[in-house]
């Protein structure tokens, strides 16, 4: 496949044209975003000068696409490892280190601590190795910032410090990170 093609990522929009979500961010390969055109379930916003051919069909790449159909986030975020880690701002919550994260349980489970979001937090290897089974009071290790359920839009607003590595120049009316954007 055309390496050039491979990278022509459309940025998908709500009908009310926010991203669907900022992290992940919410981006279409190139056939997903064809075929939705084709399905006429969104707009074309923006397109790349990238053009994609059939022997009866020509169309340039769409760039950003906003769905015609709302869909409503979702009110609660699920709980996952990754969202432990955002909202946490990918930092272990016992010293600030982004390295060998790993999720610790205030009350170890071994002491019927549940993995719920108030008893989770994101540690790094090292602090979850020192802690242990071991209470926070007994090892005088408390996390920077108490432990809570988030909201999506908490996962957002956090996730907005994250962008991903390549923006296209053609997101930015869309995104609220401040970064360069590739032309």
């Amino acid at each position: 496949m055309d390496l050039a093609l491979k990278s022509c990522h459309a940025l998908v929009l709500n009908a009310d044209y926010r991203p669907l979500s900022y992290f992940p961010l919410s981006l279409w390969p190139w056939q997903e975003t064809v075929k939705a055109v084709c399905l006429d379930r969104v707009d074309i916003v923006s397109e790349y000068d990238r053009e994609v051919r059939s022997p009866g069909f020509a169309m340039r790449l769409p760039s950003v696409v906003a769905l015609k159909k709302y869909v409503p986030p979702a009110k609660r975020p699920a709980f996952t490892r990754f969202n432990v880690f955002l909202r946490d701002s990918f930092e272990c919550q016992y010293c600030g280190s982004e390295e060998e994260l790993t999720f610790d349980h205030l009350i170890p489970r071994a002491r019927g601590g549940r993995t719920t979001w108030d008893n989770v937090v994101t540690a790094c290897a090292p602090c979850n190795l020192a802690k242990g089974q071991r209470l926070e009071h007994q090892c005088g290790m408390h996390p920077r910032t108490r432990p809570f359920m988030p909201t999506v839009v908490d996962l957002q607003h956090n996730g907005r410090a994250f962008p991903p590595n390549y923006l296209h120049g053609s997101w930015h009316d869309f995104l609220y990170w401040d970064t360069e954007l590739e032309p």
